[in-house]
């Protein structure tokens, strides 16, 4: 014998009880919010990537003996990590260098092939992944504020600091030369890279105060253990009482 479901005055049923002849399977799915999500994640992620190919249309300035070119693309990896967040930035750079292991002449100077990824700059193309993911870990906890020296610091650390960790050794590897003279040869790029820096941090300012959202805000993890620890510290006290 079925029950009939609990109604509303007007006779429609409550919410939560499933009309008679209906199973929670023939409810709709919610899923086109999640969809039209995914589709404008992947509209910025391939518009990043355009845009660090775009950036390097300018062509390179190779310095020094080993021949590691000057370019603004790593200018489109900081804006990926400060524009996007982490996740969605390191797709936009992964595409990227997917796109350019594919033949597509898409770095700077028009480089493109796998013989990029064994030459002596592969090591910064290793550390722009990481970099980015850096950069838009830490600008997700800056937010909604995006306060700039903290973004400044964050975004150095990531650009630059991170890049050069990953691109040195491996240029030195590569070339074989020592690791303290690769260091030194590239203090070239420790300018340019500094003003990439800046104008990263001022234009993800301007964006992030004209289209809110585009990063969920995070609490910085001692942030959240410190809130954890208060919320169990008061259960304790409401136990005791």
């Amino acid at each position: 014998m079925s029950t009939a479901p609990s109604t509303t005055p007007d006779g429609t049923p409550e919410s939560g009880t499933p009309a008679t002849g209906t199973s929670a399977s023939d409810a709709p799915a919610v899923a086109a919010p999640r969809r039209r999500s995914t589709a404008r994640d992947l509209a910025q992620i391939a518009v990043f990537a355009a845009l660090i190919a775009a950036l390097g249309l300018p062509g390179a300035i190779p310095l020094g003996p080993e021949g590691v070119p000057i370019t603004a693309q790593t200018l489109g990896v900081m804006l990926a990590g400060a524009i996007l967040g982490a996740r969605k930035g390191v797709l936009s750079v992964l595409l990227l260098l997917a796109l350019v292991a594919a033949g597509l002449p898409l770095l700077s100077g028009g480089r493109g092939g796998l013989g990029v990824f064994v030459g002596p700059s592969v090591g910064y193309l290793i550390g722009w992944v990481a970099g980015v993911a850096v950069i838009g870990w830490a600008t997700a906890r800056l937010l909604p504020r995006y306060r700039i020296v903290p973004a400044l610091l964050w975004t150095a650390l990531g650009g630059i600091v991170v890049v050069y960790a990953f691109g040195v050794p491996f240029l030195a590897a590569v070339t074989g030369m020592p690791l303290e003279l690769a260091i030194v040869g590239q203090a070239w790029f420790l300018v340019g890279d500094a003003i990439k820096v800046v104008v990263t941090v001022l234009v993800a300012k301007g964006v992030h105060r004209a289209w809110p959202g585009l990063i969920e805000p995070k609490p910085w993890p001692w942030a959240a253990r410190a809130k954890a620890a208060s919320a169990a510290a008061g259960r304790k006290e409401a136990d005791a009482a």
